[in-house]
């Protein structure tokens, strides 16, 4: 039997929910893990030990938006999971993110202006929890696209966190939980790579029993030294997850390997010459607490 719940959520503006749809068309660690059919985003998520859907439509405008989801599960879906989902979409989808100081900024910089002006009101679409994010930095190091999408869906279907909404199935990421309780040789088993299978299994170990409270809000210095404490996570696996799995803005990736930044960079600040790190940090640091945002904007303008 199939439960489902409605609800309406009402996104910091501006906001726009084609963004973010375009974003998600996209972004190749998560192709093929939700639907994106006239308008509508379809996804599943495990939350508190439990798979469910989560279907959204936009229902409002770019200065007064809103968002209409429905929720999908195979028990009732009680106010306590009803809330979590609510907070879970709100956070993948970055909705209570205040652009405004963010553009405010930018709107002294005449090079980004047209950044701007092209995602004007695209709030971060972060990966849907940040151990999702962290399994996929152990995945993808120094491994090719292909491969890496390989292996993690082998371990989603591994699992089999699935649900079915209007004739699809849709699978779900596993959780920390389901993760460390493989070990390394089962995961050395689904994945056929055991380095990666130790990796995976520090992480998911660590996420097990860790506040996903303090890695969002606890000082950054200190998050960012958790990570890196990991197995498998150094300085550019724990920056990727500062700002993609977790929305910590406070920084920039400035490493050498984030290419496509640089190239952006150099298109449009430098008239398609090379920017050194050094001025790359420099034209980060004037974005300030936002300067996240920045270089996220110009890695997807890349």
């Amino acid at each position: 039997m199939e439960y489902s719940a409605k609800g309406l959520l009402k996104p910091k503006a501006p906001y726009s929910f084609d963004r973010t749809l375009e974003f998600l068309e996209m972004f190749a660690p998560t192709q093929n893990e939700q639907t994106l059919v006239k308008g509508v985003l379809t996804k599943a998520v495990r939350i508190n030990g439990q798979t469910i859907a989560f279907q959204i439509e936009s229902k409002g405008s770019l200065q007064a938006p809103e968002l209409a989801y429905t929720l999908f599960a195979d028990k009732p879906v009680t106010p306590e999971l009803q809330a979590a989902a609510e907070e879970r979409i709100r956070f993948h989808l970055s909705l209570d993110d205040d652009l405004n100081p963010f553009y405010e900024i930018a709107s002294h910089d005449p090079y980004f202006e047209p950044v701007i002006k092209e995602l004007y009101g695209y709030h971060q679409v972060k990966f849907v929890t940040p151990f999702e994010n962290a399994c996929w930095a152990i995945i993808s190091q120094r491994n090719m696209m292909a491969v890496s999408s390989k292996m993690k869906r082998a371990l989603s279907d591994y699992f089999k966190n699935c649900i079915e909404v209007n004739g699809t199935f849709y699978s779900a990421f596993p959780d920390a939980k389901q993760v460390a309780k493989l070990g390394v040789d089962g995961l050395t088993f689904v994945i056929h790579h055991e380095p990666k299978a130790i990796g995976l299994q520090a992480v998911a170990e660590a996420f097990s029993n860790v506040d996903e409270a303090f890695l969002r809000h606890g000082p950054y210095d200190e998050v960012e030294a958790w990570l890196k404490s990991i197995h498998g996570i150094g300085d550019w696996s724990a920056n990727f997850i500062m700002l993609r799995g977790l929305g910590r803005m406070e920084k920039a990736p400035t490493s050498s390997s984030e290419k496509r930044i640089y190239e952006a960079a150099a298109r449009i600040y430098g008239r398609g010459q090379a920017v050194t790190a050094d001025q790359l940090k420099k034209l980060a640091s004037q974005y300030g607490p936002c300067q996240g945002y920045w270089a996220h904007y110009l890695r997807v303008i890349s």
